[in-house]
């Protein structure tokens, strides 16, 4: 989908960066609801899903990982009902992770932007956000890897957060630093390799730091 436009213009917007982040595993643990989830798919359908092993390699698109599940034919329908079921079971047990807030804070604080840009369907992001008390300047959904680019550029990003390496590869991609949190299914070392500008160890609690090192670095 065609990426949302920016908000109206509101106090304090416009003197510092605008910052994407990605949502699972960035932002938020959704582990425990996409868990649940996948159980409930499974008891509706007959179907049998490794629910802890589809929590692992969280980042793609839901379809990559039905197709593990399911043939072809049935992928789509399988997604429409586990999507349904995902604002039932999905949002209530999902975890802000450490320093989301205060990350998601620290760029508005400067005066920028915060957007979140994710695979994730949109209405379900929006409804994490809103259940955690997470508030991003905007939330773009159904984009992977690539073609996060499309948000980011749209949007004006100087750098992008996200745990995967296709986080990274939608930063290169937009031309914008990339920004890595080894708290999702890949490694610092698999991040580094993969292109990440700079790798935060200790995940979003070190971005407000890392911001304001990127911040004064542009008006050097």
């Amino acid at each position: 989908m065609a990426p949302q436009a920016p908000p109206p213009h509101r106090q304090g917007a416009g003197d510092g960066p605008t910052v994407g982040f990605d949502l699972d595993m960035t932002l938020i643990d959704s582990r425990p609801g996409i868990r649940t989830t996948y159980e409930e798919l499974s008891a509706a359908t007959g179907t049998y899903i490794d629910a802890e092993l589809a929590v692992t390699r969280l980042g793609p698109p839901l379809e990559q990982e039905l197709a593990h599940w399911f043939p072809d034919e049935r992928i789509a329908e399988a997604g429409e009902l586990y999507r349904a079921l995902y604002r039932r079971h999905g949002i209530e047990p999902a975890l802000a992770m450490p320093g989301a807030r205060e990350a998601v804070a620290a760029v508005r604080e400067a005066g920028g932007r915060a957007v979140v840009v994710t695979a994730k369907h949109e209405p379900n992001a929006k409804l994490h956000l809103e259940h955690l008390g997470i508030e991003p300047d905007a939330v773009v959904g159904w984009l992977w890897a690539e073609a996060k680019a499309e948000a980011l550029k749209e949007h004006g990003a100087s750098a992008y957060v996200g745990d995967h390496t296709g986080d990274v590869r939608g930063a290169r991609t937009a031309g914008v630093v990339s920004v890595a949190v080894p708290t999702g299914p890949c490694g610092a070392e698999e991040l580094r390799a993969a292109g990440a500008d700079v790798v935060l160890e200790d995940g979003l609690k070190a971005f407000p730091e890392w911001l304001d090192s990127f911040r004064r670095s542009r008006t050097a």
